[in-house]
């Protein structure tokens, strides 16, 4: 067999389209062509060419994550999630998830601590769903628990004030009854994730029971 043809691709500057025998075989990734020395005229076997496709599949699977990563950061277990749904092979998404992760462009860490940082500053929420949200995403449990402390610490806040700020954005209803406006509260401030001794402090301060200014 022999490579008769390297052409680029019209829509992707950073492919070419492999022909073998004057029959297209593949589309390759253009870094992988010249790191493998391919000339047209070059005999090749099956095997080689076998090997070059799952170098391919490789590189694609990286191209794929560091598209998702430009989009918004990821966790290790959530990119590995998405290039499975995208059809990558569960060993192949490990294999390129792992290899980011060693050169520092995936760290479960920094991505908690950058999240925690976001809601606690854009939307405020209590360490019961911001643990949940980390979970989900799958983030580690002791990894979520030391980022939450962590940027806590650091943005000098803590449930109870981050509850306050919740419960000061919260208005009730023109002409609201104040115990139906409390139970209101409560709801809005337990969906938040706040625990039950922010949320009374919270209300005590925002909606005290003698009522208020509707």
């Amino acid at each position: 067999m022999k490579i008769t043809a390297l052409e680029p691709q019209k829509h992707a500057a950073e492919r070419v389209s492999l022909f073998i025998d004057g029959v297209f075989r593949m589309g390759l990734a253009l870094e992988l062509a010249h790191a493998a020395h391919l000339r047209v005229g070059e005999t090749i076997t099956e095997s080689r060419l076998a090997e070059l496709e799952r170098k391919d599949r490789g590189w694609q699977a990286r191209d794929a994550a560091l598209h998702l990563l430009a989009v918004r950061p990821r966790s290790a277990a959530e990119l590995t999630r998405r290039l499975r749904m995208k059809g990558y092979e569960p060993e192949l998404a490990a294999e390129v998830v792992e290899r980011m992760r060693e050169l520092g462009m995936i760290d479960d860490a920094a991505f908690a601590g950058m999240l925690v940082r976001d809601r606690v500053r854009l939307r405020p929420q209590g360490t019961r769903r911001l643990q949940n949200e980390l979970r989900a995403k799958g983030v580690d449990a002791e990894i979520a628990r030391d980022a939450i402390r962590e940027t806590m610490e650091g943005e000098g806040t803590d449930d109870l004030e981050l509850a306050l700020r919740a419960a000061q954005k919260w208005k009730p209803r023109a002409g609201e009854e104040p115990d139906r406006a409390r139970r209101r509260l409560h709801g809005y401030l337990a969906r938040r994730g706040f625990g039950g001794d922010a949320i009374r402090e919270a209300m005590d301060q925002v909606l005290p029971r003698s009522g208020y200014d509707g």
